[in-house]
């Protein structure tokens, strides 16, 4: 039998100095936001299945754990994403014409983990702005991406750069059905050459050469020059590539690297995508892109694009954080000590009160000064 107190696979808890760590963090980048003029939503986390996954991509779908509501009978999702709430929430309940600004914290669930050291319980903090269709909507969301980014001063970070739209235009082009165009986005997202090869080999010339093309297609802005020789003259491929130029001139201190094989989202994203990346890890800290018709089907189609940030994927690329050292107090009565721990709290102090019979503990406080009487007040004298 095992024990109680074990968490299930890809569950864990977050302790302390880490958990008031992620806390602090929540809080400044919910301040940045608002400073921004992004307003704070608070979507519930559970709600009827068919709205959790509306629009979403069928990867969304697997990672959703599923309940039978004992009230109403019907199906239930805990959320996965929050994304999808956000674009209910301004599609059906605040309907404003022009943009709307949304930000949003909390947990998510997922079936499954994204990777090996991933958790299966996320924290997500993103940023969604709904009602522009223009790039300019996705210049302001990359530029509070990476403001998010430096916020939290990680190390190294790095944001790839793709475009839905350009895979979807080639896929047009070439008159591809929809099966396939799934195989072929899924093998682009792995960089999985030798599958791209199988399933483009009976496409026409051109088109083949275009699809064998993207994963080659990565690095700095020169890419879009090599992309624009190399891939078929399409509207739609055009447009992707004015709209990654406009992008990649905004790096701002954050490596920009354009990605043609960097998709994500299938049936979901329709415009450019990006993940960003720090310290070397592999795993991405977030994600996002446009997504355009979200709210759909909550009655208003509404363009959008956002991203969100796993807190606890940044938490990882973060140095440790220092100990929360705070003042020992003893457990006595005088009223001018009360009054000098208030004074203490009050200007951000850590203060402790010792326990009767705890002194022999005290090392677990995680205090570093004591309160002492000295000459009828109560100084703070450093803990031998």
């Amino acid at each position: 039998m095992k024990p109680r107190w074990l968490l299930p696979e890809h569950v864990e808890d977050i302790l302390p100095p880490y958990a008031w760590q992620a806390e602090t963090l929540r809080r400044q980048l919910l301040d940045l936001y608002d400073r921004q003029g992004y307003d704070l939503v608070s979507p519930p986390l559970i709600e009827y299945l068919e709205s959790l996954l509306s629009g979403a991509a069928h990867d969304l779908d697997l990672k959703t754990f599923k309940v039978v509501d004992g009230l109403s009978g019907r199906m239930l999702g805990i959320r996965a994403d929050m994304t999808p709430q956000a674009a209910r929430i301004d599609a059906h309940l605040l309907n404003r014409q022009g943009p709307a600004r949304l930000c949003y914290a909390g947990p998510v669930l997922h079936t499954r983990p994204a990777g090996l050291l991933s958790s299966r319980v996320p924290y997500q903090l993103g940023a969604e702005l709904f009602g522009h269709a223009g790039i300019e909507a996705d210049m302001e969301i990359l530029d509070l991406l990476m403001a998010s980014l430096a916020l939290a001063g990680l190390p190294a970070t790095r944001i790839s750069l793709g475009h839905v739209g350009l895979f979807r235009a080639l896929v047009d082009g070439a008159g591809m059905d929809g099966g396939l165009a799934h195989e072929l986005f899924q093998a682009l997202r792995g960089k999985d050459v030798p599958t791209l090869q199988s399933l483009t080999v009976s496409l026409a010339a051109p088109w083949r050469e275009a699809f064998l093309r993207l994963p080659e297609l990565y690095g700095g802005a020169a890419v879009l020059r090599d992309a624009r020789l190399a891939l078929p003259e399409l509207p739609g491929v055009v447009a992707a590539l004015d709209d990654l130029e406009r992008l990649t001139g905004r790096g701002n201190g954050t490596e920009l690297a354009v990605d043609l094989a960097d998709l994500r989202g299938y049936g979901y994203h329709n415009g450019v995508v990006f993940a960003a990346y720090a310290g070397g890890q592999a795993r991405a800290v977030a994600a996002g892109g446009r997504y355009d018709g979200a709210g759909a089907i909550f009655g208003r189609s509404r363009p959008a694009t956002g991203f969100s940030l796993d807190l606890r994927a940044i938490l990882d690329s973060m140095a440790a954080p220092a100990p929360r050292n705070g003042i020992l107090a003893p457990a006595d009565t005088d009223a001018a000590l009360a009054a000098r721990i208030a004074e203490l709290r009050a200007g951000g102090e850590r203060v402790v009160v010792e326990l009767p019979g705890q002194s022999a503990h005290r090392q677990e406080s995680g205090c570093d000064r004591l309160l002492a009487r000295q000459g009828g007040g109560w100084v703070i004298t450093a803990i031998s």
